[in-house]
């Protein structure tokens, strides 16, 4: 009677993630690629991963999925020509919002254990968990082994299922809204989405580890820089009218809050990336680049810089 080789006597398989298979007849493959779901472990098998998305992971996808609505947002915005928010812009915005959120809990229901709002994930251990690709070994210096594989799993794939989805919802639900409410000016805003989504998912694509690692950081720079565009593209760069406006004006109100929203999602981020208990202090923060920018507009006016 054949004994089932165990996994203490098998050879170890080269690269970083190559793995093996157990195989219904007791035997083992060859070294390879793990299938969907898999990942290798120290002795060089294929075992299914069992780990749940860390925090930090819902933030990560949570990021992901906030791109496309802001990006859907601005475009909306821009391209409505108008000054204030008037009823057909909030129902675009609204419109947006819906899809972006129905696309992302779809994707959550796709993912293992379909059906449910729990997700079935591979831990990310490293950077190169995402580029896979960059780590196929080179058997005795002739044959490459491709053992390409979502080490991230279903992190990566996720994204991308997300971002067909919204582009599916969006073509769908937006042109209808947008020919009866903004017939001229709500069809660019979804010519504007058909161009970004696949930015977005080419960026995701190449850059997908970079952003996991980074993206706090990202948040709180955009958050920062987008919050200081805003004010500068006022007529009046005086105190008291930036501080009026953004108290009186409901838009100017809107975007500001906006603003806040992603500073502190990226503030909590990066309390959690650095392993640090999210304290209330912390959210005093939020509005800090507003008040600096209004209370420091009058030290930056260009027309009271005096050439020596």
């Amino acid at each position: 009677m054949c004994s089932v080789p165990k996994a203490s006597v098998l050879n170890a398989c080269p690269g970083l993630y190559c793995g093996r298979e157990l195989l219904p007849d007791g035997n083992w493959t060859d070294c390879g690629a793990c299938p969907k779901g898999f990942r290798v472990n120290a002795s060089s098998i294929c075992v299914p991963c069992n780990d749940e998305p860390i925090f930090y992971d819902w933030l990560y996808l949570g990021f992901m999925a906030l791109l496309p609505l802001v990006l859907h947002w601005l475009c909306i915005d821009t391209t409505s020509l108008r000054h204030n928010i008037p009823k057909e812009v909030i129902v675009l915005h609204l419109s947006a919002l819906f899809e972006v959120v129905a696309a992302s809990i779809i994707t959550v229901q796709l993912s293992e254990p379909m059906g449910t709002f729990k997700i079935t994930s591979c831990r990310t251990t490293k950077l190169s968990d995402w580029y896979t690709l960059f780590h196929n070994p080179t058997r005795n210096y002739e044959d490459s082994l491709h053992c390409t594989q979502e080490a991230v799993y279903p992190l990566y794939s996720m994204v991308f299922i997300c971002y067909a989805l919204g582009i599916v919802i969006m073509l769908l639900i937006r042109p209808l809204i947008a020919m009866r409410l903004l017939p001229v000016n709500g069809k660019f805003s979804i010519y504007a989405a058909l161009y970004f989504y696949p930015v977005l998912a080419l960026l995701h694509a190449i850059g997908g580890g970079l952003i996991y690692y980074s993206f706090p950081y990202i948040t709180i720079t955009l958050s920062v820089l987008s919050n200081a565009a805003h004010f500068a593209f006022k007529l009046n760069q005086t105190m008291r009218s930036l501080l009026l406006s953004s108290i009186t004006n409901m838009k100017n109100v809107i975007v500001i809050l906006g603003h806040w929203l992603l500073h502190a999602y990226g503030i909590v981020a990066v309390a959690t990336q650095c392993g640090i208990s999210v304290h209330p202090a912390m959210l005093a923060l939020v509005p800090l680049p507003a008040l600096f920018y209004i209370l420091t507009v009058r030290l930056t006016n260009p027309q009271r810089l005096r050439r020596n």
